[in-house]
């Protein structure tokens, strides 16, 4: 995930100015569970282990690139999430990782009209600083891992993290 930095909010826009990072990976042993992923559009330009089996910084502008194959997503947390998501979406092949702010007009237009599923993770997550150092404290709100496409909505439902997947979309032909 990458984004400028506001010195004022965190990951989830409620932080208080005592937080100074804004770019956070996710937990190496939960991405570890994702399986492998052929792109990571908004990777952090430091990064201790792989996302993906290629990555975009915010110095490639992952936005205005081609996205391609099985894309990891943890998007900026903040306004520009929709666009990503959005992106996401019309690219129909892969997973984000984003709060569950089930009411929020992102969640809305961005997850619950276009995401094909929904595994609502049980607990929070503690992200790591860039440096591969686990934050002190959790992300501050309950997660979700988002499945765009068929085949990643059959992953979802079969992977090992707990929690409560559910399905958004028929699923047909996933295999």
């Amino acid at each position: 995930m990458q984004s400028k930095t506001n010195h004022k909010t965190g990951m989830g826009s409620h932080h208080s100015e005592k937080m100074k990072n804004d770019e956070w990976l996710t937990p190496p042993e939960l991405h570890a569970k994702l399986g492998r992923f052929d792109l990571d559009p908004c990777a952090p330009i430091t990064r201790p282990w792989p996302t993906a089996d290629n990555h975009y910084t915010i110095t490639d502008n992952g936005m205005s690139k081609e996205w391609f194959g099985r894309v990891w997503l943890n998007p900026p947390y903040g306004r520009e999430a929709a666009q990503w998501l959005n992106r996401m979406a019309d690219h129909g092949n892969g997973l984000a990782l984003i709060f569950a702010r089930t009411e929020t007009d992102m969640f809305f237009k961005q997850v619950w009209e276009r995401a094909t599923a929904i595994l609502f993770i049980r607990g929070r997550i503690s992200f790591h600083y860039v440096d591969g150092r686990k934050a002190k404290a959790n992300g501050g709100a309950p997660s979700c891992l988002i499945a765009y496409g068929n085949k990643e909505a059959v992953f979802l439902e079969n992977c090992t993290l707990p929690g409560q997947f559910v399905s958004l979309r028929e699923v047909r032909d996933a295999v």
